[in-house]
């Protein structure tokens, strides 16, 4: 279980590099898939079947082929504009390299890693659980609501920019 998750760990990673190195925005979209699909199989690995799904159907079925269709559509309005890296790339791998090393001082002194967590009781219905949270007003409904809000916007300006015709 442990080579297999170190397997697509490193697919995942290496495919997460390709989508920001890579120069063509159709295969960034693609290895896109791959990384996202990656995740997808780790939620299956922790027994996390409807995160599994949702991570495949919302992600990969649905953002990652709407971004594919964007570049589709608008490319042809992008060519010749300049080159598609930006000559200080090497300024933000600095900063992500000094941000992974941040990060992994922080947790090499969290135990969290070598806690095991409790068992769920049997009757426990975890999709039950998300599904309440989602719609109980204490909790998480004015977040998603607000996230509702935001992508609906976000496809209005797509669709009034992409019909702008100059």
């Amino acid at each position: 279980m442990t080579i297999l998750f170190l397997i697509i760990a490193i697919v995942i990673l290496a495919s997460a590099v390709m989508v920001v190195t890579t120069r063509n925005l159709v295969h960034a979209a693609l290895w896109l898939i791959v990384s996202l699909f990656g995740v997808a199989v780790l939620f299956a690995m922790l027994n996390a079947g409807f995160l599994a799904v949702v991570q495949v159907v919302v992600y990969i079925g649905a953002i990652a082929i709407l971004f594919i269709f964007a570049v589709m559509l608008t490319r042809r309005e992008m060519r010749g504009h300049g080159k598609p890296l930006n000559n200080n790339w090497w300024i933000s791998a600095l900063l992500s390299l000094l941000t992974f090393g941040g990060l992994a001082m922080l947790l090499s002194n969290w135990d969290g890693f070598s806690q095991t967590p409790a068992d769920f009781p049997s009757d426990f219905d975890g999709v039950a659980e998300l599904g309440n949270a989602l719609i109980d007003p204490n909790q998480f409904v004015l977040p998603f609501e607000v996230a509702s809000i935001l992508l609906v916007a976000a496809l209005v300006g797509a669709v009034y920019i992409a019909s702008n015709r100059k």
